[in-house]
């Protein structure tokens, strides 16, 4: 048996067997642990305001008593509204001591989760997708990330020195049929172009509030050319459905 493995050593090496190996390993600019620093420390100031408390109230009423846990990650939502756009470790801890948890579980799911973010970014957050769909749709997102670079003068993960834009790439963001897009703030850019990307970061940085959705002139995401189906009324109950399911 010996013989015939030693025999076959040659072979597997002929055929490109690959043996196991490891990559360099790549270091992330978002750390998973705290580290103190002069703006985000335990001493920061944080306390909920009076508007934060009844949404939190409203919110925790969602849940039974024993599961008001559950309500960590929309009140984790309602500290990063409150805290300009980011959590500190003394919001965190603030969500954890209203919701009863060991401030560890709030700290896993503020550092599991994009949507929070753990240092301080602009009013203006710009996340651009270059997820596929996004990177072959329209025009690409490639070109709108060069767009957004040359026009704000900075690369992902920074923000401009007037403090007005804070820019990031991110993953899916569901928008995939109008792509490219991007999400600020809470509003969908969709079907961008270069110019159209432009126009929008000149308005924001006026203090103006640019149209949402889709640039392209539709508006949602239906075909650009038109319908092609579904050209009739639609026959049986669908038609005469009661108006309440209108």
């Amino acid at each position: 048996m010996s013989a015939l493995r030693t025999a076959l050593r040659p072979a597997a090496r002929a055929v490109g067997r690959r043996t196991i190996s490891s990559s360099s390993a790549r270091r992330s600019d978002n750390l998973m642990v705290h580290r103190d620093s002069a703006h985000n420390n335990p001493s920061t100031p944080f306390e909920f305001n009076a508007d934060s408390k009844k949404q939190i109230e409203k919110i925790v009423a969602r849940y039974p008593v024993q599961y008001k846990k559950a309500a960590v990650m929309p009140v984790l939502d309602v500290a990063q509204r409150q805290n300009g756009g980011w959590v500190s470790l003394t919001a965190m801890n603030a969500v954890a001591k209203l919701l009863d948890m060991n401030p560890m579980r709030v700290y896993e799911v503020a550092s599991f989760y994009t949507m929070y973010n753990r240092e301080p970014v602009a009013p203006n957050f710009v996340q651009l997708c270059t997820t596929t769909p996004c990177m072959l749709g329209g025009c690409g997102s490639n070109k709108i990330l060069e767009a957004i670079t040359n026009h704000l003068g900075i690369t992902p993960g920074h923000s401009t020195k007037d403090g007005k834009f804070t820019f990031i790439e991110v993953e899916c963001l569901g928008a995939c049929s109008n792509a490219p897009m991007m999400q600020i703030g809470d509003e969908f850019y969709e079907d961008l172009t270069p110019e159209t990307t432009v126009k929008i970061l000149d308005a924001l940085a006026k203090g103006e509030k640019p149209k949402p959705g889709p640039q392209s002139g539709r508006h949602t995401s239906e075909n650009s050319a038109g319908l092609t189906t579904l050209l009739e009324k639609p026959y049986g109950p669908g038609e005469h459905c009661l108006p309440e399911f209108q």
